[in-house]
């Protein structure tokens, strides 16, 4: 499915060149038995925009010879717990943003819809019309026939043998592909090979961790439609996630699977990656009726009817799943060799846009959406692992129906990468969270208030241990284990232009100095957030943050070869420890520590000295993510639990991350991800201070990657800025997603990229992207929890606008 989609748009883009392979027929891999379940909601606005993308693709093509049978059924999300209907509630915010129709109904309102349903459990659910159901198969035939149409070659039964790489100017690239048929000379490969994915990408040396997963349903025998009221009619798809299951109508019968709690993957192992059969086309598995058990029961549960109703056949299909239930989308470490895979059992609802973002990923270099949560290069190294991987997807299968609350931790694979002062923060009480693989401090057993702890879905993983931590920096010091941080480095002799053409910001200063920087996409979006440190006239390095080192070195890579650069770029983050002191107190307890002078005249902000910290040598930098006065400190790993022991002896207070979250909350600190990315620009960001002008004659501008765009969007004017807003209900707490609407009129004008609770201003902080000229002091609200908040568009920073502080 997903080749034959990308096929087609690249053919819509103006695209002939095209040679789609198949191993064996089309749809004969995972499409030919897939649920065809289209549904368009996600918490991710960008897949939920995909997903749209879909729907009204296969909307237009039913009206053509190529219809692929779609049926606009809509669907049903019941409640069965309080905890689901609050899930729900959430989710129609969700829709609000989105513009789609999601109704929130009664019980009894669902089963008006899907008669067949017991609303005994039930306290409500989400009704969306649009969403609906696909043949599989015909739709795959229907992009097909639209990629012939265009000029596009499909050859079945050919099996690829290999993928050619060349080395050139230090880089891998694709050249062409082997197959039994004969070999193809080509600049791009798209892997598009679903359960094979990984198989195939392991030709050029890359990592794609997909996991086929045995995904089981039934098809019924007919449904007693005599006992209906009004007769046979189209059933809205109907999910019940708190029993674990999900129905579609089947002619007469029903369509009914789930995801059971003891899954089972196909041919991967612990120790070996998948190894799927040569001959397995157009194949399916032996139905495990045992596994299946609890997805029938629960089944009958909800549709009392299938107690009496026979099945007509039991389908087990493997699906490809990848550790975090995302897609593994976009271009790899190898130029040209991209990855459309992953799709997690709900790839037909996705095919459509994932078509189109990989249209434009190929043509422009850019998808058009920040998909960095999909794209492959977030899987790090230890996804070489075949059991880490086994184990972390296999996590995610057997909950894939769980609520996912904030804050809540994954526990597949754990511990496997470590900070040199991991063993400390075990002794003294750390509760660890997990991110990219790290193990990184959340926060220690020290407890604050209990009376702080915010309501609803905000409280879930709440901890009333953030708040000492985050009052301590505020008044005096505190000190924070970063090891985790991404950090690269960039030297050679072409570093210097190198780098000044991809930064926006002035990192052409002199050795020592720190500059905080964004680089910018063709579109002048803004694809790295960092901290650039010039070590030496050819030598730079990169601070980032700890799951963005995949995407921050393909991104440089790809430059430097578009711009024929002579540098080099490498990942360093495991042979440098950092630990940060921060706090009004920091220069008086860091200084009986060092030989070099931390007074502000001699070691100014944003400076680096190399110098020691007790015995141990360090780069010392004068920045701050909490706002306040201090420095993160550098060493090589070997020492870093000698310099922990130094800070820690300080007596300055040990915190964690979810202190720094609320830290730099009030200091209005954006994070790549969420407050800012591929789709905000530093003017819409407030970020305009860190982009030197495009083009500027005065030494501090010139041209850098974006700057035409950045012009230009500077001539169409802002119409949108990055602005904080402080709600009415200190324990209401936003912590993104949630719509945003202005008072003045009622209507949605965005939604919270990120939020929290400031334990110094002791405000519910939120920001979102507002329509420009919405002005400090004017009422707005925030749907929290499915309830509409209060809030108040703020002046930013909260905490120390003036800056002195960090500046001290």
């Amino acid at each position: 499915m997903g080749g034959t989609s990308v096929a087609a748009h690249l053919v819509e883009r103006g695209e002939r060149d095209i040679l789609l392979l198949d191993r064996g027929e089309l749809t004969s891999g995972s499409t030919f038995h897939s649920a065809g379940l289209v549904g368009q909601l996600r918490s991710d606005p960008a897949l939920t925009r995909m997903n749209v993308h879909s729907v009204e693709l296969y909307r237009r093509l039913e009206a053509t010879e190529h219809a692929p049978g779609w049926v606009e059924s809509g669907s049903l999300r019941l409640a069965s717990s309080p905890a689901r209907l609050e899930e729900i509630r959430r989710q129609a915010g969700w829709a609000a943003r989105s513009g789609l129709p999601l109704e929130l109904i009664s019980a009894e309102e669902a089963k008006a819809l899907f008669p067949f349903m017991s609303t005994e459990g039930v306290l409500g659910a989400a009704y969306t019309p649009t969403d609906g159901q696909v043949d599989p198969a015909r739709l795959c035939q229907a992009m097909a026939a639209l990629a012939r149409a265009g000029g596009a070659t499909i050859a079945q039964h050919t099996r690829v043998l290999g993928v050619d790489v060349q080395e050139r100017g230090g880089h891998r690239t694709v050249t062409g592909v082997r197959t039994d048929r004969g070999d193809v000379e080509c600049e791009v490969v798209v892997d598009c090979g679903g359960m094979f994915a990984a198989e195939i990408a392991r030709m050029v040396d890359v990592r794609v961790p997909v996991v086929p997963m045995s995904h089981q349903y039934a098809v019924t025998a007919a449904l007693p439609w005599d006992d209906v009221p009004g007769g046979r009619r189209t059933l809205p798809s109907l999910r019940d996630p708190d029993l674990l299951v999900y129905y579609r109508q089947e002619i007469e019968g029903l369509v009914m699977g789930g995801y059971e709690r003891q899954s089972a993957a196909f041919t991967a192992t612990a120790t070996g990656y998948d190894a799927v059969p040569a001959d397995f086309n157009g194949r399916l598995l032996s139905p495990d009726l045992d596994r299946f058990d609890e997805i029938m029961t629960n089944a009958q549960v909800r549709v009392p009817a299938l107690a009496d109703t026979g099945l007509a056949s039991m389908i087990n299909g493997p699906e490809a799943f990848t550790p975090d239930n995302e897609f593994c989308l976009g271009e790899t470490e190898v130029a040209g060799f991209f990855v459309a895979a992953g799709f997690c059992a709900h790839g037909i609802a996705g095919a459509g846009g994932i078509g189109q973002v990989m249209a434009a990923w190929i043509l422009d270099g850019d998808p058009g959406l920040d998909l960095w949560h999909m794209d492959v290069r977030r899987f790090g190294r230890h996804y070489r692992s075949p059991g880490y991987t086994l184990a972390r997807t296999t996590e995610n299968y057997e909950s894939y129906y769980d609520i996912s609350y904030p804050a809540q931790e994954r526990t597949a694979g754990r511990p496997l990468r470590l900070s040199p002062a991991h063993a400390w923060h075990a002794a003294h009480g750390a509760v660890f969270g997990e991110k990219a693989g790290w193990e990184r401090v959340n926060h220690y057993s020290v407890a604050g208030s209990e009376e702080l702890r915010p309501h609803g879905w905000a409280g879930h993983h709440w901890s009333p241990c953030v708040e000492p931590e985050h009052l301590a920096v505020r008044a005096s010091a505190g000190i924070f284990d970063e090891s985790s941080f991404s950090k690269i480095e960039i030297s050679g002799p072409d570093a210097a232009a190198f780098c000044r053409q991809v930064f926006a910001g002035r990192v052409d200063r002199a050795p020592g100095t720190v500059t905080y920087t964004q680089a910018l996409n063709e579109r002048a979006g803004i694809e790295l957030d960092v901290t650039v440190t010039r070590l030496a006239t050819e030598e730079f390095l990169l601070v980032t943050g700890t799951a963005l080192s995949g995407h921050d070195l393909g991104w440089l890579r790809r430059q430097a070869r578009l711009l024929g650069s002579s540098v080099r770029i490498a990942e360093v983050t495991g042979g440098w420890a950092c630990f940060a002191l921060w706090g009004p107190r920091s220069r008086d307890l860091l200084a009986p520590l060092t030989p070099t002078s931390l007074a502000g005249a001699d070691f100014g902000y944003l400076t680096m000295r190399e110098t020691t910290v007790g015995d141990v040598p360090v780069r010392a930098l004068r920045v701050g993510f909490a706002g306040e006065l201090g420095w993160e400190l550098y060493c090589s790993a070997e020492y870093g639990m000698a310099l922990w022991r130094e800070l820690a002896a300080t007596g300055a207070q040990p915190c964690g991350y979810r202190a720094l979250e609320s830290l730099r909350l009030e200091k209005g600190y954006r994070v790549w991800g969420s407050d800012i990315g591929p789709e905000t620009t530093p003017d819409e960001a407030g970020l305009s201070f860190a982009v030197r002008r495009p083009g500027g004659d005065d030494g501090a501008g010139g041209d850098f990657v974006g700057a035409k765009a950045l012009l230009a969007a500077r001539d169409r004017g802002i119409e949108r800025t990055l602005q904080c807003l402080v709600l009415d209900e200190p324990r209401a707490v936003a912590l993104g997603g949630e719509p945003v609407r202005l008072e003045r009129d009622g209507a949605f004008v965005g939604q919270v990229t990120s939020g929290g609770y400031g334990y110094s201003v002791q405000r519910s902080i939120a920001y979102a992207y507002l329509p420009a000229g919405v002005a400090e002091g004017e009422q707005a609200g925030v749907q929290v929890d499915g309830r509409w908040i209060g809030a108040v568009v703020a002046r930013t920073p909260l905490y120390d606008p003036s800056g002195a502080a960090v500046r001290a």
